[in-house]
């Protein structure tokens, strides 16, 4: 009878992913979002290719749609109220704002939405939740680039220029998405177990679009009520965003300094929050 020699105990094999929850800056990880980037990118390109799939007229809804709603806003606020437009052709007047708020409106529903419409995805497989809010917006700058070219067709044709404040169109794209990221990742969040969001937010966002400069000027809102009414960070924000388009409008420093401020603190607090939620989704969806 022989007597083996002791053979080394195997050492359990460590994980290779352990999830602890965080707290503090950590909480966001954006470490992490970046070893998910191949994830990111394939949910992005999966967006823009189902987004307009077995439509008849696909990618040109992008530009049908303010077009038609420029055309009312120019009947109604133009032909009808006869509002003024900085000396601006109310078409173009309108479909400028309508070019903002379309890049808001749309970060807001699709960023919202992206948790509910991805419940499957979430309750079977590990990775960090803030991918499918940001996959939404790369169709938010497709969509928005697209509309732009008929922007510039419709300024050419109205012999409408911009001036120097071109240059400064991205900076005001920029904060308009933080702002709809921001309240899109509180909405989106809440939704997981509140589905009541789901339909107070096309209630919320219509109100908006009547509280913010886009179906007629700054300049029609009374003195009296402009401070109030500029407590809408939208209001800034689109005001300049029609100033860097066509060379018009109102840009107030202290205004526009408030909705940026705003804005960040929202794309911060919402980010914060949407994590602090993260750990129930997968259990309650």
């Amino acid at each position: 009878m022989s007597v083996l020699a002791d053979s080394p105990v195997e050492q359990p094999l460590k994980p290779y992913l352990t999830i602890r929850p965080s707290s503090g800056w950590a909480a966001l990880n954006v470490g992490q979002i970046w070893q998910f980037r191949d994830l990111l990118a394939t949910l992005a390109s999966r967006d823009v290719k189902l987004r307009y799939r077995q439509t008849a007229l696909g990618v040109i809804w992008v530009i049908l749609q303010p077009l038609l709603a420029a055309g009312i806003f120019s009947f109604v606020f133009g032909r009808v109220a006869k509002l003024p437009s900085d000396g601006i052709p109310y078409f173009v007047f309108s479909y400028a704002g309508l070019l903002g708020w379309n890049a808001f409106s749309s970060t807001l529903g699709k960023v919202s939405g992206c948790l509910i419409g991805n419940s499957a995805l979430i309750s079977k497989v590990f990775f960090p939740r803030l991918v499918l809010p940001l996959s939404t917006i790369g169709s938010t700058i497709i969509d928005f680039f697209v509309a732009l070219g008929m922007m510039a067709v419709l300024m050419i044709a109205y012999h409408v220029y911009p001036g120097v404040g071109i240059v400064l169109l991205p900076v005001w794209l920029l904060l308009l998405i933080m702002l709809a990221m921001g309240f899109g990742l509180f909405a989106a969040a809440l939704m997981v177990s509140y589905r009541d969001v789901q339909y107070i937010l096309p209630v919320v966002t219509q109100f908006l679009l009547y509280a913010s400069p886009i179906a007629y000027a700054l300049s029609a809102v009374p003195a009296r009520l402009r401070g109030v009414y500029m407590l809408n960070p939208l209001s800034g924000l689109l005001e300049a965003f029609r100033w860097s388009l066509l060379g018009r409008g109102e840009v107030g420093l202290g205004y526009l300094s408030y909705s940026a401020v705003f804005s960040l603190l929202v794309f911060v607090s919402g980010s914060f929050a949407f994590k602090r939620m993260e750990r129930r989704f997968a259990d309650v969806i």
